[in-house]
């Protein structure tokens, strides 16, 4: 069973349904979709005791401004953005209990570009080809398929039983400063480069206006292809994290509402750093960093290590 939770008032920039992600249909065209900082979403969830793929609002830039329609408790991680409790500020990274007609307001991002607010027991939407998430380019997940818009009821499980309020050990919180380093491995065209290969790992390069959760164009030295080399490919399915180099020499990473790509990638963003890019607002820095398959894995062990580490911390509290 189901219950009236969240009312939204203001829906705030762009707030979307979102989980881990729907996997097994790019061939008929669906991107996996699904939140774009993993890591922030997994822990909004820890806090909760919620299932590590519960749904949750992505809040992106500026939040929304929700009505409490039934006693419960929400969490909130992710980009620094003040949130307000009938008018009292909520500390961020941490559980809390809300009552029937509490009202909840989010300020503007304060550093990092994404947050995430999760409800106990996850947010209660139609289950689409195995995900609840939001895939607005074609009508699908969350609320009808779209953004949050003013009126929209959104719905938790009925049956879960409050938990303690917590608060996330402050030795785990990530920071999002404005200049970020991005580790990258090289391909899966790197032929295609010669010069521009060490270009593209000793330069910044800017996140333009052009950033959304298909991918972030960015500004910087251009990227040259080899003489006599194509600047295209014939399409293949592409990956989040894939960085395109189209014929202007400017560099397009690929993230998690595309398909296929035609251009050539000059080297791909390993899975973990994928967080930092969706925490990154236009006029951000960043800087590639050269990284093997070994450091990449070590990367990602890393983070389940971590994320089995805040469970446990969060179980003892």
């Amino acid at each position: 069973m189901k219950k009236e939770i969240l009312k939204v008032i203001e829906p705030g920039a762009y707030t979307t349904i979102q989980d881990f992600g729907r996997f097994g249909y790019q061939e008929f065209g669906v991107p996996p979709g699904g939140v774009l900082d993993q890591f922030a979403y997994q822990v909004s969830n820890l806090l909760l005791s919620n299932s590590l793929n519960d749904a949750v609002l992505e809040i992106t830039v500026y939040g929304p401004k929700l009505e409490v329609l039934n006693d419960t408790m929400l969490s909130i991680t992710g980009a620094t953005i003040p949130l307000f409790l009938n008018g009292e500020r909520i500390e961020h990274w941490s559980s809390f209990k809300v009552k029937r007609g509490d009202v909840i307001k989010f300020g503007p991002i304060e550093s990092g570009c994404r947050a995430y607010l999760s409800v106990l027991g996850g947010i209660e939407v139609p289950v689409v080809m195995g995900s609840r998430s939001t895939y607005v380019g074609a009508k699908i997940g969350g609320c009808d398929g779209r953004p949050l818009k003013r009126g929209d009821i959104l719905y938790g499980r009925e049956d879960v039983p409050n938990k303690k309020p917590v608060s996330l050990n402050k030795k785990f919180i990530p920071s999002y400063p404005r200049d970020k380093e991005i580790r990258a491995i090289l391909g899966p065209q790197d032929d295609f480069f010669d010069t521009a290969i060490d270009v593209f790992f000793n330069s910044e390069y800017a996140v333009t206006s052009k950033a959304d959760r298909m991918g972030y164009r960015l500004k910087g030295p251009n990227l040259e292809h080899r003489d006599g080399v194509p600047k295209s490919i014939i399409s293949e399915p592409s990956l989040p994290g894939g960085i395109q180099v189209p014929a202007d020499g400017q560099p397009l990473i690929l993230l998690v509402e595309q398909t296929v790509g035609g251009y050539t990638k000059i080297a791909t963003v390993i899975s973990t750093d994928i967080s930092l890019i969706g925490q990154s607002k236009p006029g951000d820095l960043f800087r590639f960093v050269k990284v093997d398959l070994e450091t990449a894995h070590k990367a990602f062990f890393e983070r389940v290590r971590r994320l089995n580490e805040i469970e446990e911390s969060l179980r003892q509290e």
